[in-house]
């Protein structure tokens, strides 16, 4: 029982950690922050089966994780105040071809970064962008902006 109660609060130490960490992508990360959370998982090994090395302690770590993980999954897919609150809301960080300084700060996304997957999306200027998202999974969506119409975005956006 012992390791199940470690596992459960590694769970959440982990979860809050990998919250407060930002939205980004695995090919978005640095090569130190992924040796971080590389040395973490051996980290939380170490801190949920102490000296416990038998089969059964390491059943009952993974099973205990993805208990968690399962009721979290069930969480956000039956509640929409869950869903907000352990996955986070969708973030406008381009309106009408502007930067959004405050919302880029919040997440500790660069302009370089922007304009990186707006490249790869195949958007040449950031006048060419209506709107620009960063989603709960890290990804930014680009919604193009239309050539008649350019500088009429919408103000009442649903979204963050």
């Amino acid at each position: 029982m012992d390791i199940v109660l470690r596992a459960t609060v590694m769970f959440a130490v982990l979860y809050l950690l990998i919250r407060l960490l930002g939205k980004r992508e695995l090919a978005q990360m640095t090569p130190f922050e992924l040796v971080v959370l590389i040395v973490m998982g051996d980290l939380i090994q170490q801190g949920v089966t102490h000296n416990d090395f038998s089969l059964t302690g390491a059943t009952l770590a993974v099973v205990t994780f993805a208990f968690w993980g399962l009721v979290l999954s069930w969480a956000t897919y039956l509640s929409p105040r869950a869903e907000r609150l352990l996955e986070g809301r969708p973030r406008v960080i381009v309106k009408a071809g502007v930067l959004l300084e405050d919302n880029l700060r919040r997440d500790r996304i660069t302009r370089r970064e922007v304009e990186s997957e707006m490249r790869l999306a195949g958007i040449a200027r950031l006048s060419d962008v209506a709107w620009a998202i960063l989603e709960p999974q890290g990804k930014i969506s680009f919604i193009a902006a239309d050539k008649s119409d350019r500088a009429k975005a919408p103000d009442d956006s649903p979204i963050g």
